[in-house]
């Protein structure tokens, strides 16, 4: 037992030490429930903050991916949609030029037909320069190609490569000023047109895959994207009830801190009593 000393309460120092490591631990408790997280900075645990960090980073990287993902995707979406819309209106120009192609019409007969045909030309130019998203056409020859980042730090990208749907083109080679004058341009201009359509598809098919691939790696990284976070979450997010738990017990412990270093500074009292 520790002699009696009015210079020294040996008993006081040990109270207050236990007491000043348990409102250091409550503190770090109450910061895990308040943040809910035990490594919200590099004190915490310099190592893991660290990983954490670079895993934060690229999953930001991937937030942009998946938007340049998108972006590409929806160009080449409007691209197919223009594409089946062209489609349609080759069939429908091939009917009227099958139709004016009768040697029995007369000319008036021809000529609606081919007021028909006309209009159908006209529409597929239309379409062909308004079928754009985000300011990108792929159908009208102004872009080559369009790319998407495929990875975090955009050392990788997926690249669509542009079909150009234009009208007297290597696709489409229906002339742009077609008109059926006679039984005979008109009868040639159902196999131009019947090329034409087999072009189309074989384009269609092509933005089809390109649409399929950017999709199929949009779900990747997305799918990786949510694993990083989770790992993240393993990495530093607090035990919820455990931290409830822990800081109910340190409180607790701190009130009895209190209450020992209280009773060990009553102690030198003891001093005077001798001396009464």
């Amino acid at each position: 037992m520790a002699a009696l000393s009015v210079n020294t309460n040996y008993g006081a120092m040990v109270a207050l030490q236990q007491l000043n490591s348990t409102n250091m631990a409550l503190s770090e408790t109450q910061s895990r429930v308040n943040t809910g997280l035990k490594v919200a900075s590099a004190k915490d645990n310099g190592a893991i903050y660290a990983i954490a960090q670079g895993m934060r980073a690229d999953v930001k990287g991937y937030g942009v991916v998946l938007e340049s993902l998108n972006r590409a995707n929806s160009t080449v979406d409007v691209a197919i949609a223009a594409g089946g819309a062209i489609s349609d209106l080759l069939i429908d120009m091939k009917e009227k030029a099958l139709g004016a192609s009768d040697e029995s019409l007369t000319a008036t007969q021809r000529s609606a037909f081919n007021e028909d045909f006309k209009a159908l030309r006209d529409q597929i130019a239309t379409i062909v320069s308004n079928a754009e998203f985000n300011g990108v056409n792929l159908i009208n020859g102004s872009t080559a190609e369009i790319t998407a980042f495929a990875n975090a730090d955009g050392s990788s990208v997926m690249t669509v490569q542009d079909e150009n749907l234009s009208l007297s083109g290597s696709i489409i080679t229906l002339s742009s000023t077609a008109s059926m004058s006679t039984a005979s341009v008109a009868s040639g201009y159902v196999s131009t047109i019947e090329a034409s359509l087999n072009n189309l598809n074989q384009a269609l098919a092509r933005l089809g895959t390109a649409s399929k691939a950017l999709t199929i790696h949009e779900n990747f990284v997305t799918k990786l994207r949510d694993s990083l976070e989770a790992g993240i979450g393993n990495l530093v997010d607090a035990d919820m009830a455990r931290e409830s738990a822990k800081l109910q017990a340190l409180q607790t412990k701190q009130q009895l801190g209190v209450q020992a270093l209280s009773i060990a500074n009553q102690a030198p009292q003891i001093i005077n009593s001798l001396f009464q």
